[in-house]
């Protein structure tokens, strides 16, 4: 027995509305069991129109409930009731998702007699009780117009409605109403729908996990399309739109990609089981998978990359036909502050070529361009592939004071990999690294645009001494570094191929050509570094600098290490990375400058004739001179500035126990200089809600130490007098702080007796525990080991913390007992 035979069976028995409701709760139920299974045998549209003709059939019966319910045998006819059901939004334009709410629109006018709000309300509880998750709205006719007039996504839901059931009379009255509606300040309507579409597009930008609806080439751009010829034409559907704005070919690849991101919303919402609109990087292979990709990664990347794709083709072609329906309003949105480049009047127009010179003449100026010049862009002459005439005008795209305008028009034009096959490959290629927030070909432009927005005031100095051509060099490096993406092989090898014969096309100079070889072969190794590797090892900053020549290399590999991490994300490039790299900078700079391999000592005699050379130093007591150059930590002279020396000594001489300082700017620092001794364990297991990023720990003279802590977090003004609480606890002899024991794996830790001269290192790679560190320094005072410096790094969950430890007695001999002894598992 069917559903509807069920409600027949049930309404003649006179049966109670809650009856009935758990036999449509059932048959939803059951139904939703068969989404999975429709979905497979369904096309994008068409299985959002099934679902929606199903709910239809639902609300009809509940209709037919109610009124049965109200008035029994005296049911009056469908059309002398003064009551519609309509639908809204996505369901009134049939395109409900399986999640979605139901938008439902209940018009009526209040004619004594027919007890309407109480039939309303019988309805409404109905579907409730069935289970359906309702979104709607209840007006009496003659409110439409001024409900309309208080918020624009009311306004939009109304110019979408269909009729479901009641009174086709009343739908008729309505349907004047909505006419109304629509014809009532368009300029106005339109306007706060553009600025609403700018404020979404700014919160949910296309990147690696986008949001299908809201975000930039998601669904909503694709629906403005429809309100406005809506207003304009009174159209059902964007295909019905005049042929002088839209043409068969561009509606063809649009139509192509919605219907696919039709699929793709709708598995998301099958796979997520409930509402959701962001295809989340955990969610692609499962998403994937319902539309018939494999279970293997380079499906996956397939499958997002042709989602990317979707989404930039939408936005293309939704840009251009509201550009279009609009114009006629002279619209302008105030938050849009770009200078726009209209389309071009002369004949030598008609050729891609014309037009990429065009756009290079006018990048003397950041420009955005207009939706008009992306279309003459789309529909201008060019041969099938790019010819051996267009290489000039590639090159000088690079060589202007805003390449990143001529690039951007390009790749919203969908004709970047055209213009450069050398990246054609990573156009909307998806980065599942977790770390990228955007596609290969989207991350290089945001690349370039911080390369001409360089905020580092030193990296900027460091561009603006470059040459013209160093720059241009710089530039398409830049643009190029990540072109090997997507293969098997190391990206940056394959990178480096593709750009030594791609040079060849562009004619560049041998000697420019091998530079842009070594910088993208190696774009990673600064950051790597820097973040992964001990900046006060030989060893480690000679192994970075051999990989360049001369400063001039030095200083372009610092510039494109600044714009790749620039380009990932905004939060990437922090002060605390921006003074490792350029710790690492300054460092590899001496090594360069004396040509050799120094040791510690020299590095330090180096420091030391700064020191004597300064005025300050040279205006202290002579005893405190010496007792600053008779200082042990060679730590102090290799990583702190002959001021902060200074500084630092001067503490140090006129401090009773300890002395302390707490800065928190831009993240938090704690400097301790101490007599005695310290729990350092305890402070740091009291501050273990905070991220510790690095440590130094230098032995002084008098036998005084100094401790330097920064974490990654800053912290408020209040929170101050509790650190320094901590700090003053952490002196005293009888305070304890009980930690969890952390799991290590014996595999997890090395120690490297031969790290230099003076001291051992010792790393630690494992799962990040609350507390770890703090464990540590505790187990290494117990075991009377002497810290000098420590540095920690947390990426993915896993930390690789690195220890330098002072070689004294016979700790390499016993390095092996001392591992057990800190509790360190197999």
């Amino acid at each position: 027995m069917t559903t509807k035979d069920k409600i027949e069976e049930l309404l003649y028995q006179n049966a109670d509305d809650f009856k009935m409701a758990k036999v449509l709760k059932e048959d939803i139920h059951s139904y939703f069991k068969t989404l999975d299974e429709s979905f497979a045998t369904s096309g994008g549209k068409d299985f959002l129109f099934k679902h929606t003709r199903k709910i239809d059939a639902i609300l009809k019966l509940i209709y037919k409930i109610a009124l049965r319910g109200m008035f029994k045998e005296y049911m009056p006819l469908k059309n002398s009731l003064p009551l519609t059901m309509t639908a809204l939004g996505s369901y009134g334009r049939e395109q409900l998702c399986v999640y979605s709410d139901i938008d439902l629109l209940i018009i009526y006018k209040d004619i004594p007699g027919y007890n309407i709000k109480e039939m309303i309300e019988k309805i409404l509880y109905l579907i409730w009780d069935s289970g359906l998750k309702l979104g709607h709205r209840v007006h009496h006719i003659d409110e439409l117009l001024d409900v309309s007039r208080t918020d624009i996504t009311i306004k939009t839901a109304l110019l979408e409605s269909r009729f479901l059931d009641g009174s086709r009379f009343l739908w008729t009255e309505a349907q004047n109403r909505l006419d109304d509606i629509r014809y009532d300040q368009p300029k106005l309507y339109i306007e706060a729908k553009f600025l609403e579409r700018e404020k979404m597009h700014k919160k949910f930008p296309l990147g690696m996990e986008p949001n299908l609806k809201e975000g930039e080439g998601g669904f909503r751009d694709a629906n403005l399309v429809y309100w406005i010829g809506k207003i304009k034409y009174n159209i059902n559907r964007i295909a019905d739109l005049p042929e002088h704005i839209i043409g068969d070919i561009d509606y063809k690849e649009f139509r192509i990609s919605l219907e696919f991101l039709f699929r793709v919303r709708s598995a998301l919402h099958l796979v997520a089981g409930k509402k959701e609109d962001k295809l989340r990087l955990d969610l692609i292979p499962e998403v994937a998978g319902f539309l018939g990709y494999s279970a293997s990664r380079s499906e996956h990347m397939k499958f997002a990359k042709k989602v990317l794709t979707s989404l930039r083709v939408v936005q293309l072609y939704s840009s251009i036909w509201i550009d279009t329906l609009s114009c006629e309003y002279d619209i302008k949105i105030e938050e849009s502050k770009s200078n726009i480049l209209s389309v071009l009047e002369h004949k030598e127009a008609k050729t891609l070529q014309s037009i990429i010179k065009r756009l290079n003449s006018e990048a003397n100026k950041e420009y955005e361009a207009s939706p008009a010049l992306l279309h003459q862009l789309v529909q201008s002459e060019k041969p099938t592939k790019i010819t051996e005439s267009y290489y000039p005008q590639v090159r000088a795209i690079f060589q202007q004071k805003y390449s990143h305008s001529v690039l951007m028009t390009l790749s919203r034009a969908h004709l970047l990999g055209y213009t450069i096959p050398v990246i054609a490959n990573v156009v909307n290629l998806p980065q599942f690294d977790g770390y990228h927030r955007f596609s290969v070909h989207a991350h290089l432009l945001e690349c370039m645009y911080a390369l001409e927005h360089i905020e580092d005031k030193f990296i900027k100095k460091l561009y603006d001494e470059l040459t013209t051509k160093e720059r241009e060099l710089l530039k398409i490096v830049t643009f190029l570094h990540d072109a090997g993406k997507g293969r098997k092989r190391d990206h940056s090898r394959v990178g480096a191929t593709l750009f030594r014969l791609y040079a060849g096309q562009l004619k560049l100079e041998k000697e420019m050509t091998d530079i842009g070889i070594t910088l993208i072969l190696y774009h990673t190794l600064m950051s790597d570094t820097a973040q992964r590797e001990d900046l006060y090892n030989e060893k480690t900053i000679f192994k970075f600098a051999a990989h360049f020549k001369n400063k001039k290399m030095l200083d372009m590999i610092y510039i494109l290490t600044y714009a790749d991490m620039c380009g990932v994300d905004n939060n990437i490039y922090t002060t605390f990375r921006a003074r490792l790299l350029h710790t690492l900078y300054t460092q590899s700079l001496q090594t360069l400058e004396h040509g050799e391999m120094l040791s510690e000592t020299a590095k330090r005699i180096k420091k030391e004739e700064s020191l004597k050379r300064s005025e300050k130093f040279l205006s202290l007591a002579k005893s405190k001179q010496k007792k600053i150059l008779s200082i042990p930590s060679n730590l102090m002279f290799m990583r702190y500035r002959p001021e902060q020396i200074i500084a630092i000594a001067n503490d140090a001489s006129t401090m009773t126990n300890y002395t302390y300082s707490i800065h928190s700017e831009n993240f938090l620092t704690i400097e301790l200089i101490r007599e005695g001794t310290v729990n350092l364990g305890y402070l740091l297991a009291k501050l273990s809600r905070l991220n510790l990023v690095n440590m130094d720990i230098c032995k002084l003279f008098d036998d005084l130490k100094y401790f330097k802590i920064d974490f990654a977090e800053t912290i408020d003004e209040h929170e101050k007098p509790l650190i320094e609480a901590y700090i003053a606890q952490a002196f005293e002899a009888d305070k304890t702080f009980t930690m969890p024991t952390p799991y290590i794996k014996q595999k997890d830790i090395m120690i490297e007796c031969e790290h230099s001269k003076d001291y051992a290192k010792m790393s630690l790679k494992t799962e990040n525990q609350k507390g770890l560190l703090a464990y540590l320094i505790t187990r290494f005072d117990t075991l009377g080991i002497d810290i000098v410096s420590a540095k920690i790094h947390t990426q993915k969950n896993r930390v690789q913390d690195l220890f330098l430890i002072e070689k004294n007695g016979n700790f390499c001999m016993n390095k092996d007992k001392i591992i057990e002894s800190m509790g360190v598992e197999e």
